[in-house]
């Protein structure tokens, strides 16, 4: 944190006056910064941690997108877009990390609270606006089009095969009750990406990310933040998130009233939400593995990855 202040001279001409962690979420750490009367939000993604280069890689091919979904869309003053740099980039970096600055929204994340009649409403509307979009949009979007691969699906799948002895004895202990559950899961992964590559399914923007602690109230509207895994794809890697919720049938209502052919691909259904699973495990057990963590940091990592694996007990 030491270095954010003249970071920001550097890159963006701002004297920072104030700077005050944010809660952040797996991918960054977040601050709000105060210069003078504006407030600024700031991401940072630490070049120490295994998943950076994921979260990171595509940001001059993703936020192009969302700067013409901003500019061009029903969903303008719906999601955030970073502030240019002084060098009109869209990031900036030093030997410790990669740094997006936003304006600050001043609002609340919806979290744990449940969605409202309206909030159901407004996000059924983002959601099908974004779905409006696709190839066709004047933004190059070949670098983030769905092509089924699961690049960390390798490295787990050696994990469990090979290297399950080895692993420190805390995540040994918590991975080696459910490794049949996560063979299970992993073949079927495997074999929905081989059929899913060969079928023509039509892709949409999606915004790939779509739980609670994306959405923020603010004192006019929802918006939908959090933008790193945008994607080109079929519109099950949205509707994933909204098919067990208790406000679905509400939410697809209005949806089909955009999109009156809507139907899910149980295929398609089925891969992202097996994917995601097996990809919310990797990312802790790649933080207890490769990042350097405090006892108290690791506890609390261990602690999700029971949940997630706790959530594939066969």
């Amino acid at each position: 944190m030491d270095k954010i202040p003249s970071l920001l001279k550097e890159h963006y001409d701002l004297d920072a006056a104030n700077i005050l962690p944010q809660r952040g979420g797996w991918a960054a750490l977040a601050f709000k910064v105060y210069c003078g009367n504006q407030a600024f939000f700031l991401k940072v993604y630490e070049k120490s941690r295994a998943s950076t280069p994921k979260w990171t890689a595509l940001i001059d091919q993703y936020v192009p997108i969302t700067v013409w979904l901003m500019q061009h869309s029903g969903l303008k003053g719906k999601l955030p877009v970073p502030v240019l740099t002084n060098f009109g980039a869209y990031k900036c970096e030093d030997d410790e990390g990669i740094y997006l600055l936003y304006e600050y929204i001043e609002g609340e994340t919806v979290g744990e609270k449940a969605l409202t009649a309206g909030q159901i409403a407004e996000l059924s509307n983002m959601i099908a606006e974004l779905h409006l979009y696709g190839e066709e949009i004047p933004v190059e979007t070949k670098a983030i089009k769905e092509d089924f691969t699961v690049p960390f699906l390798p490295q787990l799948r050696n994990t469990l095969d090979q290297e399950v002895h080895k692993l420190p004895s805390d995540i040994r202990e918590l991975i080696i009750p459910h490794l049949k559950q996560m063979n299970e899961l992993t073949d079927s992964v495997e074999k929905l990406s081989a059929e899913l590559k060969n079928r023509n399914l039509r892709m949409a923007l999606c915004h790939t990310d779509l739980h609670p602690w994306n959405l923020m109230q603010t004192d006019r509207q929802l918006m939908l933040i959090d933008w790193e895994g945008l994607k080109l794809a079929p519109v099950e890697a949205d509707l994933m998130f909204l098919v067990d919720e208790p406000y679905y049938d509400d939410f697809v209502h209005i949806y089909r009233q955009v999109h009156n052919d809507f139907a899910i691909n149980p295929d398609v259904l089925q891969f992202y939400r097996y994917r995601r699973k097996l990809e919310d495990i990797w990312e802790f057990m790649e933080q207890l593995l490769f990042d350097q963590q405090e006892a108290q940091e690791r506890a609390a990592t261990l602690n999700h990855l029971s949940k997630e694996l706790n959530e594939i007990r066969g």
